[in-house]
C-alpha cells in the first residue's frame, strides 16, 4: 500500500503549477496579479494524504478571491510527512523530539502546517515552550483502528462482532499466533494514538503490559508501506499465518491499501473506547506575518465547504465532524454519520474518544522507549539542602519527596532488561567526593527492590550546597567504563541547584573541557538533566548537554516533575 501523493488536477486559469523536487512546493500561484495591487505568498506543509484535497479546495479559493484593487494570495501547498516537518521545527526551537532525530535542510518551515495529528502540536508545545501555533481547529479526521486481513478478522467474529481490547491483550500475550505490526509511534501519529489505546486497556500486570509492548516493537516499521507490505497477498493458511495479522493504522490507510485490490482485503476494527483520531489541525505557525495570518484565516474556512468533504471522502477521509462526503468508500462496519455502520452489522460505533493530552502522550512515549530502547543508565540526585523546600502545588510536599516518587515511577517503567545505578550528591558526600554511590549499575532482574528501598531513603543534606559538575564528570566515567553497545547508555541527573556551588571543584569551562576530550562518537553516552523549580540555570545546563549529547528538561513547577521525568525517558535515542 502507499499513501496518497497529491496529483495535479485541472489547472485554473488564475492558477499556474509550480514543478516540485524534493522538499519544493507542489502548489500553485496566481498569475493574475494586474488584477492585485499587491501579493501574499502562503507556504502551507500538508500531509501528503490530505494534500491534494487541500490543493483543490485552495485553487477554488485563489480564483473565487481575485479582486480588482485588492491583495491577492498566492498558495503552495507542501505534501510533507508530520515527522519530517516536526523534526524540523524541533530543530529551529532547539529541542529534541523523541524519535525524530534532527531536521533536514531540505525541509520547509511553512507558515501554516496541516499534520495529521493534534499529538505533534502537544509534543512540540511540550518540549518547546516557545512553540506557539495559533487556530489549530480540525479540517478533517480518519478514526484509528485495528487492521487485519478479512479472513483472521472474520475468527474473531467479524463484521457481525468486534473484539475489545481486553481480548485482543490476551491473545498477543498468551501467544495464539496473533502477530502484530505497528508503524514507529514516535514518528506516527495513528501508532502513537493505538499504542495510547492499549495503555488504557487496563493491563492485569506489568507483565502483561510488557507482554504487548515487546509484541508490537517486534512488529514495528519506520515507514508505513514497510508494515502494510508484510499482510498475506493470498488466503491460504499457510500464507496466513505467516503474514501480518493486526495492525495499528488509520481509517484512511485501510481504505488506500483496499483500493489497490489486493488479494487478502483488511478488515477495519472500530474498538471501544475509540483510539484517538488522526484531526488533521490547521495550524498557524508562531512569528507567521499578519497579513498572512489573515490569508490563512481566510483559506480555513474555505475548507469547510462540501466540495471540500467530497475532496477529502476521495481522499479516503472524513469531515472534522466524522461524517463524510459522496464518494467515500467506507470499510465495512465502519461507524457512519447517522450513528449506524457502513453495513448491516451492528454499530460499532463505540464510546467517543478521548481528546489527547500531553501527560498521556508522554506515558505511552516513555513506556515505549523503555521496551524498545533498554537502557544502561546511572541516575543521580540532588540532595542539597534546597531540595528540602515545599511544594504547595504538590500538597506541601517536598522537593526531594516528589523527585524520589517521580524516579520511583519511572524505575517502574524500566523492565528486566535494564541495569541501573544510583548516585546522591551535594558536597563532600563520601570525604572530598561530592557524590556517593547507593547502588552500582546492574541488572534489575536483580536489584530492583535494591534501588526502591535506596530511593526511599534519600533525605536532603540541611546545609548541603551542590557539586553538580565534579558528580557529572565522575558519572559519565563511570557511564564510560562500562559502556555497552545495544543499550542506551546515559547519565540522568536531578538537581533543583541553580548551578554549581563547590568553589574547590571544577569550573563549567573545565568540566567542558574534560567531557570533550572524553567524547567518544562510536561509544555515545547521553547526559539528561532534569531541572526542579525555576532556579536553574539553563545556560549552564545547556552547555554540559550541547557538549555530550541529551538534553535539558526543566519542571518549573516542581509539582510536574513526574510528568517530566516521563519526557526525559522518552528523549534517549535508539541504542548502538
Amino acid at each position: 500500500m502507499h499513501r496518497r501523493r497529491p496529483r495535479i488536477g485541472a489547472i485554473a486559469v488564475a492558477v499556474a503549477v509550480v514543478a516540485v523536487m524534493s522538499g519544493v512546493p507542489l502548489g500553485y500561484q496566481q498569475l493574475a496579479a494586474s488584477r492585485c495591487t499587491g501579493q501574499v505568498k502562503l507556504t502551507l506543509a500538508a500531509a501528503p494524504e490530505i494534500a491534494p484535497a487541500v490543493q483543490s479546495a485552495a485553487e477554488v479559493w485563489t480564483e473565487q478571491n481575485e479582486d480588482a484593487g485588492a491583495v491577492c494570495a498566492a498558495i503552495s501547498v507542501i505534501p510533507a510527512e508530520p515527522a519530517d516537518v516536526a523534526a524540523a521545527l524541533a530543530t529551529v526551537h532547539n529541542v529534541g523530539l523523541a524519535g525524530v532525530g534532527q531536521g533536514n535542510r531540505t525541509t520547509v518551515i511553512p507558515d501554516v502546517w496541516l499534520p495529521d495529528s493534534s499529538t505533534w502540536l502537544l509534543r512540540l508545545r511540550g518540549a518547546a515552550s516557545d512553540f506557539t501555533p495559533t487556530d489549530g481547529g480540525s479540517i478533517a479526521r480518519s478514526p484509528v483502528i485495528v487492521a487485519m486481513p478479512e479472513p483472521v478478522a472474520a475468527e474473531l467474529g467479524w463484521p457481525n462482532a468486534t473484539p475489545s481490547w481486553a481480548s485482543l491483550v490476551e491473545k498477543i500475550t498468551t501467544g495464539v499466533g496473533l502477530r502484530t505490526g505497528i508503524v514507529e509511534p514516535t514518528r506516527d501519529a495513528a501508532g502513537l494514538s493505538g499504542l495510547m489505546a492499549f495503555g488504557q486497556a487496563g493491563f492485569n500486570a506489568r507483565q502483561e503490559s510488557t507482554a504487548v509492548l515487546r509484541a508490537l516493537a517486534t512488529g514495528r516499521s519506520v515507514l508505513r508501506d514497510d508494515l502494510t507490505a508484510q499482510f498475506p497477498r493470498s488466503a491460504d493458511m499457510g500464507t496466513l499465518s505467516s503474514g501480518l495479522s493486526m495492525a495499528l493504522l488509520s481509517e484512511e490507510d485501510v481504505i488506500a491499501y483496499n483500493a489497490t485490490h489486493p488479494p487478502v482485503p483488511l478488515a477495519a476494527l472500530y474498538l471501544d473506547p475509540a483510539p484517538v483520531p488522526l484531526d488533521y489541525p490547521f495550524a498557524v505557525l508562531p512569528g507567521t506575518d499578519p497579513v498572512k495570518v489573515a490569508a490563512a484565516d481566510r483559506l480555513h474556512q474555505a475548507l469547510e465547504t462540501e466540495r471540500f468533504r467530497t475532496d477529502l471522502a476521495r481522499q479516503g477521509l472524513r469531515a472534522h465532524d466524522g461524517t463524510w462526503g459522496a464518494g467515500f468508500s467506507a470499510p465495512t462496519g465502519a461507524p457512519s454519520p447517522s450513528g449506524g455502520t457502513a453495513s448491516a452489522s451492528p454499530s460499532t460505533g463505540g464510546t467517543a474518544a478521548t481528546p489527547a493530552d500531553s501527560a498521556a502522550v508522554d506515558r505511552a512515549l516513555a513506556a515505549w522507549s523503555a521496551i524498545t530502547a533498554p537502557g544502561r543508565m546511572l541516575a543521580a540526585i540532588d540532595m542539597s539542602g534546597s531540595m528540602r523546600g515545599r511544594v504547595p502545588t504538590a500538597g506541601n510536599a517536598t522537593r526531594m519527596q516528589v523527585t524520589r516518587q517521580a524516579a520511583e515511577h519511572g524505575l517502574a517503567l524500566f523492565n528486566d532488561d535494564w541495569t541501573v545505578g544510583l548516585w546522591v550528591f551535594s558536597r563532600r558526600l563520601d570525604g572530598a567526593k561530592d557524590y556517593r554511590q547507593l547502588v552500582p549499575i546492574g541488572p534489575l532482574s536483580t536489584q530492583r527492590g535494591q534501588l526502591r528501598d535506596a530511593l526511599r531513603q534519600i533525605t536532603p543534606q540541611p546545609n548541603g550546597g551542590t557539586g553538580l559538575y565534579d558528580t557529572t564528570l565522575a558519572a559519565y566515567r563511570q557511564v564510560q567504563d562500562g559502556w555497552q553497545s545495544g543499550r542506551v547508555n546515559s547519565v540522568v541527573i536531578l538537581t533543583d541547584g541553580v548551578g554549581n556551588d563547590d568553589r574547590d571543584g571544577l569550573s563549567l569551562e573545565a568540566l567542558l573541557s574534560q567531557l570533550t576530550k572524553l567524547k567518544d562518537e562510536m561509544r555515545p553516552i547521553q547526559v539528561i538533566i532534569v531541572g526542579i523549580g525555576d532556579a536553574a540555570n539553563r545556560d549552564a545546563l545547556d552547555q554540559i548537554t550541547n557538549t555530550t549529547g541529551g538534553g535539558v528538561l526543566i519542571a518549573e513547577d516542581p509539582a510536574k516533575i513526574g510528568e517530566v521525568f516521563l519526557k526525559a525517558i522518552a528523549l534517549r535515542p535508539a541504542p548502538r
